[in-house]
């Protein structure tokens, strides 16, 4: 039997659930009833574990990003549903998981390539390429220069040293960011379309 995917699964619920550190091998094989020695025979140990979570994820992600692009009508609804995804995805995380991430695995998180890329990190520049081509995002931007700017933006409005659980809420810092950003690179057609999705959301 392979139970890489199973293990992979049941580990991205606990790792966001209870934080990396808080679960241990013997707590991942109980819940899945199998040994730790069955885990390690798959997985060399948590950090090759962690990444093959991180890819589960990103892929998980990548799949339903895909989805959401090709059954909306413009970009911005693509994006307006996105944010929704993300806040969702946030919200149901633990802040444990992500203060682990920074504090004890953040070699990973800058090894270069896709296969441990954080969940939320990936390429914006298909979304602002399809923004200038329906007009909704201005033609003289940088792609490359906007994509990085999101990035940071996205990972900033999830830092929870800047803006903890207790006085924020995840989902609503996200969208005030993200929104306050597109409205910048945004054309006219863009500004409509964001105050017409904004309301509804409202």
């Amino acid at each position: 039997m392979d139970y890489r995917q199973t293990i992979v699964e049941e580990a991205a619920v606990m790792f966001r659930t209870y934080g990396i550190r808080a679960v241990t091998m013997d707590m991942l094989a109980s819940h899945l009833g199998i040994s730790k020695r069955t885990i390690y025979e798959v997985f060399r140990d948590k950090d090759e574990l962690l990444q093959g979570v991180l890819k589960w994820m990103r892929e998980k992600q990548s799949e339903t990003m895909k989805k959401i692009f090709s059954e909306s009508e413009n970009v911005i609804e693509a994006i307006f549903k996105m944010l929704d995804m993300m806040g969702n995805h946030f919200q149901k995380m633990s802040p444990a998981f992500q203060m682990d991430m920074k504090r004890y695995h953040n070699e990973i998180l800058r090894k270069p390539g896709d296969q441990v890329e954080f969940p939320y990190s990936s390429s914006n520049s298909e979304i602002i390429k399809r923004g200038i081509r329906e007009g909704v995002f201005r033609k003289d931007i940088d792609v490359d220069i906007t994509n990085k700017c999101m990035l940071e933006v996205a990972k900033m409005s999830n830092d929870k040293t800047v803006f903890p659980s207790d006085d924020y809420v995840s989902k609503d810092v996200v969208r005030t960011f993200y929104l306050n950003y597109l409205r910048g690179i945004s054309t006219q057609k863009g500004l409509d379309l964001i105050n017409l999705h904004d309301k509804k959301h409202k």
